[in-house]
């Protein structure tokens, strides 16, 4: 329970302290983390001047899908810290399937840009991409399963 208090008073005094509407809240959090990503990226990806263009262009489109899956994520996370205490099976149920689809439309997305940006590029800055963002949704998803505690687990 302690996890979850915590989860929640973060994200509520983060979105309170930028914002005043929940999707901005959201915008603003995602672009603040977007430029930091943007630049982690550029320096683990390894463009020629022929490259750049083509691939910074992809890359934008693709962060602009991804935020759209990450603003359904931080719903979902404040759906299950919302339920957590009261959450029935039907829920939990409910709950799962949409995160399952979520997941999956992540992983489909980062496969549509890595075949959009090979054939833009070359396999190697596109292996590249699937790798960063692999280690990026990966360490993202690690962070977010330590703080939310699991149904049933002592309070």
């Amino acid at each position: 329970m302690k996890k979850i208090t915590l989860l929640m008073a973060v994200i509520t005094i983060a979105w309170g302290s930028f914002a005043q509407s929940g999707k901005e809240e959201v915008d603003l959090l995602q672009a603040a983390f977007g430029m930091e990503k943007k630049a982690i990226v550029a320096n683990f990806i390894k463009l020629d001047d022929a490259q750049k263009d083509a691939f910074w262009t992809l890359y934008d489109e693709y962060e602009s899908e991804r935020k759209e899956n990450g603003k359904k994520r931080i719903q979902l996370l404040e759906q299950y810290a919302m339920q957590y205490n009261t959450m029935t099976a039907e829920q939990a149920d409910a709950w799962t399937k949409e995160v399952i689809k979520l997941a999956a439309a992540t992983d489909k997305l980062i496969v549509t840009y890595y075949n959009k940006i090979k054939k833009a590029t070359n396999a190697l800055v596109a292996t590249q991409f699937y790798q960063i963002e692999g280690y990026i949704l990966t360490s993202i998803r690690m962070e977010v399963l330590e703080g939310v505690p699991f149904i049933g687990e002592d309070k």
